[in-house]
Order: C-alpha cells, then sequence, then structure tokens
C-alpha cells in the first residue's frame, strides 16, 4: 500500500522547468516565420473616428498588413462588445484598439503603429465615480449570481435604537491586473482553423468565448495553454487582446502572429478591480452584541460592458444579526471594463467590514478578537443553513495564541520603538466553497503499469500539475510517479477555468471519480489484469448531495504587526501571521506558497496600489510598474502561515477547501486595523500613505 499522497508537502513537479526556463509560456511556443503585432490605440476618451491613414504605415518595408475598423474581418457576434472590436468606428475608452499592424519584427510593428493616423472627433467623456453620482442604477445581479441587494428584519429601526452605533464609508481605489506574465497570444489561422497559445485560465472557457465571437464551430479552435505566468482573474475571460491576434491572423492566412502586450497596455485591455464607496453601519447593544448591519456599495463598471462586482456579499454571512440589509449600486461610466481580481467582492468587501468591526469593538470596549467571537453566527445569516464546517473561532484563538495577543494594550499610540509607532491589528478572512460545473476528466491505464491523467485544467503558477497529481494518486492507490498529469489543452477532456478558489474541488472530484469507474471497469471486465492494449475510463464531476443541505466556507485570521514613522508616516510591516481552516490541505508546502503571496497582495493592496485616473484625459497616468506602486521584497517582513485542522467531509470527495483567495481577504484590514493602533488616526481610503497621518504637516492622532 502506497504512503497517501494528499497531505506531503510535496516538491512542484513542475519546478526544475521552471527554474532552468523549460517551462514554455505561450509566447515562448517555438513558431517558424512568426510575424508580429502591435496595436494602435485611441488617444480619446469618447468619441469617434472620422479619418484614417494607413499609407506610410503600409509602405514601411517588412509591414504584412494594417488592420483598421474599415477592413478587419466582420465577427459574427457584437453580444460582447469588450471583444468585438474593430468592427466600427466608435471609440467607447480611452486606449482602446483601433487598429493593428502585422510585420516581420515586432520593432517593425511599433514603429509602423506609430504611423498610422486618425482622424477624431470627440465627445464628453465621464470616468470619475462618485457616490452622489445621478447615473447610480442597481444591476440585476451581481457577479457570482448573488443578489442585487439583501434584507432581513428591519435593520433601519434597530440602528436606530442600538445602543452602540457606527456609521463610516470605506474606499478602495482601482487596483490594476500585472502578473509577472503580460497577457500573451500566439495565433494561427489556416485551412480554417485557428490554433491559440495563450496565457489562460481556462481554455475551453477561451476557445468558446473565441468560436461564438467568429461564429467558428468551437472543434476549429485550439486553445492551448500549460503553464501561466500569474492571472488573478485577468486570464479568466477573454479581452481584446485575443481579439485583435485573432483578427491579425486572419489578416495573414498560414502565419503564426505573436502579441505580447507591454506592461502600459496591460493598464487599459485586461480589465481591474473596480474602485469602491462602502458606507456600513453598525448597531450593537449594551453587551457589544450586533443588533444591525447595512452594507451599501457604490462601485464603477463600464459603459459598454457591465461587470458587478459582489463586495457586500461577505457581510451576509460573516456575523449575527437579527436586522441586516446590504445593497449595490453601479455607475456606468466612459472607461475600460473592469474585471475579476483575486477574491472579487471579498476583498474589497471584507476591508470595509473587517475595519468598521475594529471600530465597533473599540467603540463597545471590548477586545476586537473577542468582540468577532461573540458576534459568531450559529447558522448561515443568510440562507439559515447549517455550515459544513466553520472554524473561524479556532483561527481566532489559534492566531491570537500564537501572534502574542494576550495582554495587548488597546491604547493608541502607547508603544513605541526608536521614533517609530508600533501597533497591532486583527481581521478575520472568509471566501465560499465554489464547485463550478463543467469538468470531466480521463484516465488512461496502459500495459506498463502507468496512469495518464488528462484533463483541460490550468496551472496558474499555483501548483495544479502537483496537487492534481497528488489527488490522482491517491484515488488509484499507486504512487506519484506512476502517474502522467496532462492539462492546458482543449484536445483533452472539458475543464472549468481557474475561478474562484474552485480548481481543485471541481477537477479533484472529476479525476476522483474518474479513478473510480477506471478501477471498477478494471476489477469487473479485466479481474485487474492490465490488458495489452491498456484500458481507460471517463467521468464528469459528480453531483454533490450535500450542496443545498451546508453552507460551505472556508475562514480564516490575519494578524499584522506595523511600524510607522513619527516624523514622516512612512509605515512598515514587520510581521504578518494568518491561521486557516480550509478543509483538508491537498499539500501543504504549494498551499502555504498560495495563501502566503495572497497575504503579500493584501499588504500590497493596504500601503502602495493605486490606478490614478486623470478625469480630463480618461486614463491611468501611472500606467506603469515604476509608478503604480507593488509591494517588493525589501516591503514584507515576516510572513507566517499556519493551519487549523479540518474534517469536513461534506464539500468534495478529497474534503478540500479552495485557498488561492482566501489569503488576501483581511490583510488590508487587518493593516489598517494595525495602524490606528499604532497612530491612533483611522484610516479608511486604501492606500494607507504617509500623508494620512499629517494635517497641513502636522501628525495627527496623538
Amino acid at each position: 500500500m502506497p504512503a497517501r499522497a494528499i497531505g506531503t508537502p510535496l516538491d512542484r513537479l513542475d519546478g526544475p522547468q521552471k527554474v532552468t526556463g523549460t517551462a514554455r509560456y505561450a509566447f515562448e511556443h517555438p513558431v517558424e516565420r512568426p510575424a508580429y503585432l502591435h496595436p494602435v490605440q485611441a488617444t480619446i476618451a469618447l468619441g469617434r473616428i472620422v479619418g484614417v491613414d494607413t499609407t506610410v504605415a503600409s509602405a514601411e518595408p517588412g509591414v504584412l498588413a494594417v488592420l483598421t475598423h474599415q477592413n478587419a474581418a466582420r465577427v459574427a457576434s457584437v453580444d460582447d462588445p469588450e471583444v468585438a472590436i474593430l468592427q466600427d468606428a466608435e471609440v467607447r475608452y480611452r486606449g482602446q484598439f483601433v487598429g493593428g499592424v502585422v510585420a516581420e519584427t515586432s520593432e517593425i510593428a511599433r514603429r509602423a503603429a506609430d504611423l498610422v493616423r486618425f482622424e477624431y472627433q470627440a465627445r464628453p467623456h465621464d470616468v470619475e465615480l462618485r457616490a452622489d453620482h445621478p447615473d447610480r442604477y442597481a444591476p440585476e445581479t451581481v457577479n457570482g449570481g448573488f443578489a442585487t441587494d439583501s434584507v432581513r428584519g428591519d435593520p433601519e429601526r434597530a440602528l436606530s435604537t442600538a445602543a452602540v452605533r457606527l456609521d463610516a464609508t470605506y474606499t478602495t481605489p482601482r487596483y490594476q491586473h500585472n502578473p509577472i506574465e503580460p497577457h500573451s497570444t500566439i495565433a494561427v489561422w489556416a485551412d480554417g482553423h485557428l490554433t491559440l497559445h495563450v496565457a489562460s485560465q481556462g481554455v475551453h472557457r477561451l476557445r468558446d468565448s473565441i468560436a461564438a465571437l467568429f461564429g467558428l464551430d468551437p472543434e476549429r479552435i485550439r486553445v492551448i495553454s500549460p503553464h501561466v505566468g500569474g492571472a488573478f482573474g485577468g486570464k479568466l475571460h477573454a479581452h481584446p487582446d485575443v481579439a485583435l491576434a485573432v483578427l491579425a491572423a486572419m489578416a495573414v492566412p498560414g502565419r503564426a502572429v505573436k502579441l505580447a502586450l507591454t506592461r502600459q497596455q496591460m493598464f487599459i485591455h485586461v480589465g481591474y478591480r473596480t474602485p469602491t464607496i462602502q458606507r456600513i453601519r453598525l448597531g450593537a447593544d449594551a453587551e457589544g452584541r450586533l443588533v444591525a448591519v447595512a452594507h451599501d456599495v457604490v462601485q464603477q463598471t463600464a459603459r459598454i460592458k457591465e461587470f458587478a462586482e459582489q463586495s457586500a456579499s461577505p457581510t451576509r454571512v460573516m456575523y449575527a444579526a437579527a436586522d441586516r440589509s446590504t445593497t449595490h449600486r453601479m455607475v456606468a461610466l466612459d472607461v475600460p471594463v473592469p474585471t475579476i481580481m483575486r477574491a472579487p467582492g471579498k476583498t474589497p468587501g471584507m476591508y470595509a467590514l473587517e475595519s468598521a468591526m475594529d471600530e465597533m469593538a473599540i467603540a463597545c470596549g471590548q477586545d476586537p478578537v473577542e468582540f468577532r467571537i461573540a458576534n459568531e453566527p450559529a447558522t448561515d445569516p443568510e440562507r439559515d443553513l447549517p455550515f459544513s464546517s466553520r472554524n473561524l473561532v479556532a483561527c481566532l484563538r489559534e492566531g491570537a495564541r500564537r501572534f502574542g495577543w494576550d495582554g495587548r494594550d488597546p491604547t493608541p499610540r502607547a508603544r513605541r520603538r526608536a521614533g517609530w509607532l508600533v501597533g497591532t491589528g486583527v481581521a478575520a478572512s472568509m471566501y465560499p466553497v465554489y464547485r463550478l460545473p463543467g469538468s470531466s476528466a480521463m484516465i488512461r491505464l496502459g500495459p506498463d503499469g502507468r496512469y495518464t491523467v488528462s484533463i483541460g485544467a490550468a496551472d496558474l503558477g499555483t501548483g495544479t500539475w502537483t496537487t492534481l497529481t497528488q489527488i490522482a494518486a491517491d484515488a488509484l492507490d499507486v504512487p506519484v510517479g506512476r502517474i502522467e498529469l496532462r492539462i492546458g489543452d482543449t484536445l483533452l477532456p472539458q475543464a472549468m477555468a481557474a475561478g474562484g478558489s474552485s480548481g481543485m474541488t471541481s477537477w479533484g472530484s472529476s479525476v476522483v471519480e474518474a479513478a473510480r469507474r477506471l478501477r471498477a471497469r478494471l476489477a469487473d471486465e479485466h479481474g485487474g489484469v492490465v490488458p495489452a492494449e491498456g484500458i481507460e475510463a471517463s467521468a464528469e464531476m459528480p453531483d454533490n448531495p450535500y450542496a443545498d443541505r451546508f453552507a460551505m466556507y472556508a475562514f480564516g485570521a490575519q494578524f499584522a504587526e506595523v511600524r510607522v514613522c513619527e516624523e514622516t508616516g512612512e509605515v512598515r510591516v514587520p510581521r504578518l501571521l494568518g491561521v486557516f481552516a480550509a478543509g483538508r490541505i491537498i499539500n501543504p508546502k504549494t498551499g502555504r506558497s498560495q495563501l502566503l503571496g495572497g497575504m503579500t497582495m493584501g499588504l500590497s493592496m493596504a500601503l502602495h496600489e493605486r490606478a490614478v485616473v486623470d478625469p480630463r484625459f480618461g486614463y491611468v497616468v501611472n500606467h506603469d510598474l515604476a509608478e503604480y506602486h507593488i509591494a517588493t521584497n525589501a516591503d514584507v517582513g515576516s510572513v507566517e502561515v499556519h493551519f487549523v485542522e479540518e474534517d469536513d467531509p461534506y464539500v468534495n470527495p478529497m474534503g478540500s477547501k479552495g485557498i488561492g483567495e482566501l489569503g488576501i481577504v483581511g490583510t488590508a484590514a487587518a493593516i489598517a486595523n494595525a495602524v490606528q493602533h499604532a497612530t491612533g488616526v483611522r484610516v479608511r481610503d486604501l492606500p494607507i500613505t504617509p500623508d494620512r497621518f499629517f494635517a497641513d504637516g502636522v501628525p495627527t492622532g496623538g
């Protein structure tokens, strides 16, 4: 009997490829005689193209094609206006693709793109989100299928009579997708078939989107993406860059067209997290028990296509209160389309809620850890279902023990160290256990005793190559070394995209079921003896009989220590500690890395990241990594990740829960709460920059 693979901190099976540079990413796939594509972008925020001159660009030596709306291939569907590009003369946001040049080299393509001339007729644009914007509206639903609004009881009455009340507004800025691998595509159109090498979170999802856009039979499209250099939601949906690459490939049939977005183009075309304005009102009785919770969110979307983030959704689940309400309101602006970004809704929503919970704990005279525990719900407050498992209290208790929380002096500005104010803070984390349909797996056992496991899953750098192999090994009751995994290709069985921290739940359930069928077939039909030609079995993800009987979530507790320079306002975070209850951890090593990365991303959100849009011109002015600041190694101190053991047999056959997004949720709030403890200044508007601590050049909070 082989040792169990699940729960083993196995080294990444793709690690040697990564460190030796032999793991091929989309742009690196070798092709013969590649052509190169460089986009042409609109220089107005709203209006119409009234003149086009491609003469000079077309005459450049080495130019193969110049695309504009006048000559690009027609698409079959304009249902998704984000990707139905070069179809008309309208300009809907600054930087929109209005053309492209295909040339023998990337240098020629870039130079020729600068020579294409457009004449515009501009119209007044609106790119500013305001809470009082006159065009606010309620979307039909928000991302994930959540209801736009929710109400239970009479929160207004409960708030008016509460012994302790809080009414505060929190804001988060626009956050940009900046994975280490820019969005890249190689497109080949030949003999009516399309081949795409794309950095994608879901090859089948992308194939179906492109098939619908161009009116192609999906079987005529192959999408290949074995390795992805980070995604975080930005590579989940089709974006204009892939559509432009396909249009370019159709203009030069038989040639492989390569497109890699520049970092500046990434700030426009691959989506971003919407800015939010969140008003939270809490009411508590004299003992510090919540009696009312209200969370109202205003956020933006694009005028051409709606994406409504579910920012108030975590408030519906986290804490017990008989009277509660949440709302989402959108403002459609002349901006690019926002999209999913790591833990959509939960990340900005929990920043606001967990900051408000800290404020309320202080107002009630209670310890922030104990205040959260005192308001723990017995069942899901939104659906009145029992939790399949809910170990938030265990995470808070264990985190407090490991962090040294006991004996903490709650007095702000009470601790100093060599000119630095020192503070500590806490916040909770949560993320749903999503289980998305549309995955199937095939397993083949050869006469040599080796198993080939095929599923169109994705590895975003998160460890799928390793963890899915571990799941297969245990399901087949064989060592890891006898498993060969094949993923990232539409020639493989269909799989849902990597989103919502649902990959292992969905793909793993399919693999486990295929393994069960293979073992049964081998025993029933062949007496346990492998036939000379081998044997295989396929399975779709089975239904979960517990799905409608339990509320399923992963939880965590985040603790932060901060230091704030009394003279300059500089904020440093020497220590972060997270304790998480996420079911059975498939691989503690890759799991720790996932959560460590999420916490680091949350630190970056708290202290650094903010895309600044110039309202006069409608574009992000800090559109590169020199001016859009993200956390680097020097910004990250000690980051500790710990797990609470959790046995949850209801979530899936492995007993696992998603962790890719859990780590970022709560981190920013823990840091903001620690900053308040250190300085006495409550920062409700991210990021927490030095100017927050000074009024007219004078330190505040003391």
